[in-house]
């Protein structure tokens, strides 16, 4: 049902799906997804997913899961976390790929607003977890949901973290990707120093 539902909506919506790479990738992954100034990126990005019939699951708050309408957001692929409490996110992802896999939902931008540079949590937790980066992108230029580049996780363990930064900054550039408010996104995703 997922599956014609997503491919439904993107086509009515006039958005078409381009991977690049093996999809199955998609199967057990951090997703990178940038740039990221509106919600409307996640919308699509559900549905190129439910097209692909792919496991997708984002961190959200807890209330969200807890609440009434929980079971749907568990169902949408809600993964609720108590941010009062001081949480180890790096384990806690990890644990959660070794019940089950699915492509997690990293937002390394952190806001829908412009940053200097990016949250490096995604890189730690691909590492902990032993899994593959995998980059996606809507271009709202070319409605295109880009989806499949991948970084294994043997590269990602073997070289430094300034190397997997440069690649992931040269694949959003080479690809001219074009946000929904492209005054939100800094290409510079590595800021004025790389850590």
């Amino acid at each position: 049902m997922k599956k014609l539902i997503g491919k439904a909506m993107l086509k009515i919506l006039g958005w078409k799906v381009v991977l690049q790479g093996d999809v199955n990738n998609l199967n057990r992954c951090i997703l990178v997804v940038a740039p990221h100034t509106h919600n409307m990126e996640y919308i699509l990005g559900n549905f190129a997913y439910w097209s692909l019939e792919k496991p997708l699951k984002i961190i959200i708050k807890d209330a969200h899961t807890k609440a009434w309408y929980g079971s749907i957001v568990k169902g949408l692929g809600g993964i609720g976390i108590d941010r009062s409490q001081k949480n180890d996110l790096v384990n806690f992802v990890a644990k959660q790929f070794a019940k089950e896999d699915f492509s997690l939902v990293i937002t390394p931008e952190g806001t829908r607003s412009w940053v200097p540079k990016w949250r490096k949590g995604f890189y730690h937790m691909a590492l902990a977890a032993k899994v593959p980066i995998v980059l996606a992108a809507g271009d709202f230029k070319r409605n295109i949901v880009y989806l499949g580049y991948t970084i294994p996780y043997e590269r990602i363990a073997s070289v430094p973290f300034s190397e997997i930064m440069q690649e992931i900054q040269d694949y959003y550039v080479k690809n001219d990707i074009v946000p929904k408010v492209p005054e939100n996104w800094n290409p510079n995703i590595m800021g004025t120093g790389t850590e």
